[in-house]
């Protein structure tokens, strides 16, 4: 049976954080989901395309991992695609309390599905897509912290 695990985020954008998560989670699990999250509520840098073609292309040379969308609960997603685990980052000791109120919801929906945290790498732990995001608008180079389809997209847009 295939070990299926869901990387939830709004990736916005993809960090090299984020992408050393999905390279460890791929040698993990047989088959890594990265899920980008559409929430109405939340103000996003870029819009979901340009998420999905940024992730898809950091992705792209990692053969057992796949780029999806979904609006709704993401324990949900992981349960209806067969996922045995959510894949959460934890940077820095104040992301747990987060991730663990959030753990404890997504068991509470589907105890079947368990959370697996990584902790980042050190050199990864001060980046946050918010930083990049600050950093890029004051024409700091980010192209050792993210994807070089970031940094594409940040030339074309900003």
């Amino acid at each position: 049976m295939k070990r299926v695990a869901v990387y939830p985020g709004s990736f916005d954008p993809i960090t090299n954080g984020h992408l050393d998560l999905i390279i460890r989670a791929s040698k993990l699990f047989d088959e890594v989901i990265i899920l980008l999250a559409i929430n109405p509520n939340k103000k996003y840098r870029f819009d979901l395309q340009d998420r999905v073609e940024m992730v898809t292309e950091a992705v792209s040379d990692i053969n057992n991992v796949y780029v999806d969308t979904y609006d709704g609960l993401t324990v949900e997603y992981a349960s209806s695609h067969g996922a045995c685990a959510l894949i959460r980052g934890i940077r820095v000791v104040s992301d747990f309390e987060y991730e663990w109120q959030l753990n404890i919801a997504n068991e509470y929906i589907d105890p079947s599905i368990e959370t697996v945290f990584l902790m980042s790498n050190h050199r990864n732990t001060f980046i946050s897509s918010s930083t990049i995001h600050e950093l890029a608008k004051s024409g700091v180079d980010i192209s050792s912290l993210v994807p070089e389809s970031v940094v594409k997209k940040y030339e074309e847009k900003f």
